[in-house]
């Protein structure tokens, strides 16, 4: 078996506390980057990225951002539509205010301006949180989505209240626009994607990510220990709204194109980055993109199965996935709280001790 610690001896605490102390998780670690940024490029068409690949790698970001909140702080969320609608908004004001300026910049300025909401609309967690908190979430959720079909100057008054990007070039490379490349599109969330997991794997496994913990298991007693819960929840807030809105600006900017705010960023889309984290696993970046990827994936599973193959009507196909998306998390609440990445653990735990029973 390959899959064994024999021989991968350490020689300093930092060595003993890497995200992936076996020399086997490093090699396929490094296998998944080789493939995703030097093969795919290679071979995607605009099936694949436009279904599969650009969907997945924005929605991983959303889901990251909101497993940091809820997974890693404990404050329930149920306005991540909304704050997505925040990142859209403002990176298109910013693409057609600021032309010359470079689209990633946007797209990060975007996220700021989405971090300064959340950290408003958070607030209500210094007094309230379970249940309460979710309600004032949802409040911000309607409260935004309702505030960028009101006021004509986000959407800078177009007749039909849509909004739409405005080509971009990034290096002299298409971004935005009709004419954007299938592997563009696809590098660009990628390189953005690979930057926020990584910080966001820093940020959970340090000072920060331990005053967050801490407020989730016990938020009185962390107080007491020293942890500043103004600076810890607010601190959750701003990470996850940035890394949503981010995910918001590159859905709309980079995959859709165009967006109308109540189709795009309704209350179905903060449900459906919620399944996400609860069915990858709750506290996990694995777990995001475990979660994002079964999402991602199922709808077009069961398109091309029941539709292509067994010739289902369509509505009829999309109401199963609904049922199956629904039984998939209460069984998974039921039977394994942690989700697809609390699977992920114990099938290597086995491998590793194979094969022995204990």
């Amino acid at each position: 078996m390959l899959y064994r610690e024999a021989g991968d001896f350490k020689t300093s605490y930092r060595d003993d506390s890497q995200t992936f102390p076996i020399r086997f998780d490093r090699i396929r670690y490094y296998a998944v980057l080789a493939v995703a940024f030097g093969i795919i490029p290679l071979i995607i068409n605009d099936y694949w990225a436009n279904a599969v690949f650009v969907p997945f790698l924005i929605y991983a970001i959303a889901a990251i951002g909101l497993n940091i909140l809820t997974g890693y702080c404990g404050q329930v969320s149920l306005g991540t539509g909304g704050f997505m609608a925040v990142g859209a908004y403002a990176v298109y004001k910013l693409m057609t205010a600021f032309p010359e300026v470079n689209i990633l910049i946007h797209v990060l300025l975007a996220g700021g301006i989405t971090a300064g909401v959340g950290v408003l609309f958070g607030l209500p967690s210094l007094r309230i949180k379970g249940f309460y908190l979710a309600v004032a979430t949802l409040a911000a959720q309607f409260f935004l989505v309702w505030l960028f079909n009101k006021v004509p100057w986000f959407y800078n008054y177009s007749a039909s209240g849509q909004i739409s990007a405005p080509e971009r070039t990034l290096f002299g490379i298409a971004i935005t626009g009709a004419g954007t490349a299938p592997w563009a599109k696809y590098l660009f969330c990628l390189v953005i994607l690979f930057a926020l997991a990584w910080l966001a794997r820093n940020l959970t496994r340090g000072a920060l990510g331990r005053q967050w913990m801490a407020i989730r298991d016990m938020d009185i007693a962390a107080e007491i220990i020293g942890v500043n819960p103004l600076r810890a929840k607010l601190s959750a807030f701003a990470v996850s709204s940035f890394f949503i809105g981010i995910a918001g600006a590159l859905f709309f900017a980079v995959y859709l194109g165009a967006a109308e705010v109540g189709e795009s960023f309704g209350i179905q889309k903060s449900f459906l980055v919620l399944f996400m984290i609860i069915i990858g696993g709750l506290g996990s970046i694995f777990g995001s993109f475990a979660g994002a990827a079964f999402l991602v994936l199922l709808p077009v599973l069961l398109k091309n199965v029941l539709v292509g193959q067994f010739g289902w009507p369509t509505d009829l196909a999309a109401h199963m996935e609904l049922m199956i998306v629904g039984a998939l998390i209460v069984i998974f609440l039921i039977a394994e709280p942690h989700g697809i990445n609390q699977l992920w653990r114990v099938a290597k735990e086995k491998l590793r001790l194979w094969p022995f029973p204990h």
